[in-house]
């Protein structure tokens, strides 16, 4: 049998191949930064951490103009290291990983931002109701290209920033996470069976805020790719 239709599969460029990274699912971890937890009125003591999910089609590469999401007057950026796994314990197993294991599923690393549609996520928690169209929505993942593990080196020190319009707005570093890469992915691991081309967003640093159409935002991590999204006006 053939399928009715193609779907595109969303991938990722790498640095130095001429091979893209195929997305198979994004997962997103929540409030991952003390100082963000404390300014979202959460705590930032160190509880199970909180997983949510993007679809692929959120994905956009660098240097991308990117329209104003739909049915929201208050989208926040949110910059994240994000971490692409891949490798033969994902494919063998994939579950129930081990820290050595889970070290070992991490393939490249980069620069992204979680763009939230923050009145509809307000709603949603107020109601008691799923985070879906507050997170998962069309190109509300941009992302640089990633950077190999071997060429990145160790990030656990690097800083994470982000601008908008030139205006530093969010500052952090990356060993300020509550949960380490190696911990998420093995907590991820006893809920979802993880697979080569997945995308984990592992938490923001303190300072979201509101960005609008015209904004231009560049986000950086040591030693990786600087991310640049411009949002423009909806035809």
């Amino acid at each position: 049998m053939t399928n009715l239709f193609e779907v595109p599969c969303p991938s990722v460029a790498i640095i130095g191949s001429n091979k893209c990274f195929p997305v198979h699912r994004v997962y997103c971890v929540g409030r991952n930064y003390a100082a963000h937890a404390r300014e979202m009125g959460g705590s930032p003591e160190r509880e199970s951490p909180f997983f949510f999910s993007k679809p692929a089609n959120a994905i956009v590469a660098n240097d991308a103009s990117i329209p104003f999401p739909l049915r929201t007057q208050d989208l926040h950026h949110e910059v994240e290291l994000v971490v692409a796994l891949a490798g033969d314990a994902l494919a063998a197993k994939g579950e129930h990983l081990t820290v050595s294991e889970a070290k070992e599923a991490v393939f490249a690393y980069a620069v992204g931002v979680d763009f939230t549609r923050r009145d509809l996520q307000a709603e949603a928690k107020a109601k008691g109701r799923p985070w879906d169209t507050a997170k998962g929505f069309d190109q509300s993942a941009p992302m640089s290209r990633l950077t190999l593990l071997a060429d990145a080196g160790d990030l656990m020190d690097a800083n994470i920033s982000l601008c908008v319009n030139g205006e530093l707005k969010q500052q952090g570093k990356i060993s300020e996470l509550i949960w380490s890469v190696p911990e998420l992915i093995v907590e991820l691991s006893t809920y979802y069976r993880l697979r080569p081309g997945d995308l984990i967003f592992t938490g923001t640093p303190a300072g979201v805020s509101a960005v609008f159409p015209g904004d231009e935002l560049e986000a950086r991590i040591d030693s990786l790719e600087t991310l640049r999204v411009r949002l423009c006006v909806r035809d």
